[in-house]
């Protein structure tokens, strides 16, 4: 039995702006919480307890803060070794990790980011707000589209997001034949329609560019089951809407799942998706971002997500990018503490699927067209052992250059994205691990493109330009708005855990 993070900590008393355990972002099974991270929310309650008390705060305001993300990382330290840096000091003085690590020293463009068809935002319903467009709900799922802005915008450094769909099929015509609008489109949790509405609101309130969105169209949602082929037709039509209408900013394709009920999935390298890539080139759009890794959604399809079919895509095709999403590390929610054989090489570093990856580049190192992702990868490897974090982030680095390494979070399945943010901020590969492994360290430079420099030219944003317009757009206002008005972070993952645990 799964139940929400958010629920499981609330009944255990656990309250740590870093999640304490794998949480499913609905994409796989949730293993269950190894001993290690048992330790390190056990031993965060703990310190947490002594440094709130210390400085005056309640444990759950002491949570909300600066101090109390640092408090996460010194737990994790005393657990699995000095991964993470992070000083005592930063645990009682927000201005010690100010100093060391400022706000808005990155310019930070989170491509995968979710949020569901429900309406909620957890914090109070102040006047300024509302006349900036925000009707606020505190009584409404966490999932929805105002929690999501919330968590973004006001809870994290995140500065730019890119609408990250979830596949569902939409209706572009009733049995009449005529063209469907609104909430009749259908399309799932998450379709094209309601991205792009998202996006132009957001776009809207802030008056500045910081949303992008994408377009769920694939290979096989609109199918002839008769004839056993792809409706062309329909699936030209739902294109150019995409395209035309929704103005989307990329493609995302799950190749495991089956909308439009083909009986199968499809693969990179196939006819179909050639026959969409030179349609969809031939409008102007070639940037695709493909979800690869986490197959468990499907135990019949699942082995589409064998990253295997790049290769042969990105060869034919190079005027198209390919952004492969969570760096195509696949999970296996048998082995909780990555130590089968079959899935993770403790010799190399090198974990399932993720090899095939890196071995795709190795064989084609003029390829330059493929960009691993960090959304579920870095932020599941740091809570499963921060050296596997070293091993993934590195051999992305080794292999396709840092300045193909793209962000993204896959939040807000594990509540703000901040502790991701915070978590890559004081990541560093050990001098032990560069000697051993031949990765290099990371400089601020590096870490600057990962964050949003690399994504950003793929989308095609000035981000001196995008950067200069930001504190004064309307999102910037209601940020400080919400902070001077008492605004706090939930401290909430979102996802799914087991119950049991």
């Amino acid at each position: 039995m799964w139940i929400r993070k958010a629920e499981r900590d609330r009944r255990k008393g656990v309250d740590s702006p870093m999640p304490t355990q794998f949480v499913s972002n609905e994409e796989f099974v949730p293993r269950p919480q190894n001993e290690e991270q048992k330790k390190v929310e056990s031993l965060i309650g703990d310190l947490a307890a002594q440094a709130s008390r210390r400085i005056g705060l309640s444990r759950r305001d002491y949570m909300r803060t600066s101090m109390g993300l640092a408090t996460c990382f010194l737990a994790a330290n005393e657990v699995y070794g000095d991964y993470w840096d992070v000083a005592a000091e930063e645990a009682y003085e927000p201005a010690a990790t100010e100093e060391k690590f400022p706000k808005g020293e990155y310019f930070i463009l989170d491509v995968q980011a979710h949020f569901t068809n429900g309406y909620a935002l957890n914090f109070r319903n102040n006047d300024f707000l509302k006349g900036m467009g925000f009707q606020l709900d505190n009584s409404t799922e966490s999932y929805g589209y105002k929690n999501f802005v919330k968590e973004f915008f006001f809870d994290s450094e995140t500065e730019m997001i890119v609408i990250s769909g979830v596949p569902g099929r939409e209706q572009n015509k009733n049995a009449q034949g005529q063209q469907l609008e609104g909430r009749a489109r259908g399309g799932g949790i998450l379709p094209s329609w309601l991205m792009s509405d998202a996006r132009n609101e957001i776009n809207t309130i802030a008056g500045s560019r910081r949303a992008l969105c994408q377009g769920n169209l694939a290979p096989n949602h609109y199918w002839d089951r008769a004839a056993n082929k792809m409706d062309r037709t329909a699936t030209l039509e739902q294109m150019e809407r995409e395209l035309k209408q929704y103005k989307i900013d990329s493609w995302k394709w799950y190749c495991h799942f089956d909308p439009g009920r083909s009986g199968g999935g499809f693969q990179l390298d196939d006819e179909n998706a050639y026959w969409f890539y030179e349609e969809s080139k031939k409008r102007g759009m070639k940037l695709f971002s493909v979800h690869k890794g986490f197959s468990a959604q499907s135990r019949t399809l699942g082995h589409l997500c064998n990253p295997k079919d790049v290769e042969k895509a990105a060869l034919d095709h190079p005027d198209i990018n390919f952004v492969i999403y969570h760096s195509a590390l696949q999970h296996s929610p048998s082995e909780p503490e990555f130590k089968d054989p079959a899935k993770l090489d403790t010799s190399k570093g090198d974990m399932a699927w993720h090899n095939v990856l890196m071995d795709i580049k190795k064989r084609n190192p003029k390829m330059k067209n493929v960009y691993p992702e960090l959304g579920s990868f870095f932020g599941l490897l740091a809570l499963s052992h921060p050296g596997l974090a070293m091993h993934g982030v590195g051999k992305n680095i080794q292999t396709y250059g840092v300045d193909h390494i793209i962000w993204g979070t896959d939040c807000i399945w594990y509540g703000s994205p901040q502790w991701v943010i915070e978590a890559f901020k004081r990541f560093q590969i050990s001098d032990e691990y560069c000697e051993k492994f031949g990765y290099k360290k990371l400089s601020k430079q590096d870490k600057a493109k990962i964050f949003g420099l690399n994504a950003a030219k793929l989308y095609g944003i000035n981000v001196k330009e995008r950067r200069k317009a930001m504190p004064a757009d309307a999102l910037s206002r209601l940020k400080i708005a919400y902070a001077e008005t008492g605004g706090e972070r939930e401290n909430a993952a979102y996802g799914w855990v087991r119950a049991d645990d």
